[in-house]
């Protein structure tokens, strides 16, 4: 599947295109909350964490691994869980995001960058 960084504004439809090749009605997504960037796509969390490390100089810290729904809306359209999010020296020590304020910051930035 192919792994790609989003900047701007993207169509649901294009995100679709990308899921059906992997895993139907769901992509996997990492959220740079720093530098609002999305990275889509990619069999692993992991895998899209790296490419967010190297091309756009993310930080760990800053990322988090999201599982968008595309065929869902509002709250059920972002779930928060994955192994990038255990982060214990922040706090985190779950696969999901614990803190409220991040979990608004993910929303936000995913409603900015998917349409």
């Amino acid at each position: 599947m192919e792994t790609r960084i989003i900047k701007d504004k993207v169509g649901r439809e294009e995100l679709k295109a990308l899921a059906h090749e992997q895993y139907g009605d769901i992509i996997k997504a990492v959220v740079d909350v720093n530098q609002e960037v999305l990275g889509v796509g990619g069999e692993l969390h992991v895998d899209i964490q790296s490419l967010l490390i190297e091309r756009e100089n993310s930080q760990a810290e800053d990322t988090w691994g999201i599982n968008l729904y595309i065929e869902k809306t509002g709250e059920d359209f972002i779930e928060f869980d994955s192994m990038i999010n255990l982060k214990p020296l922040l706090g985190n020590k779950t696969r999901g995001v614990e803190d409220i304020e991040i979990q608004n910051k993910i929303r936000e930035i995913v409603n900015k960058l998917v349409a």
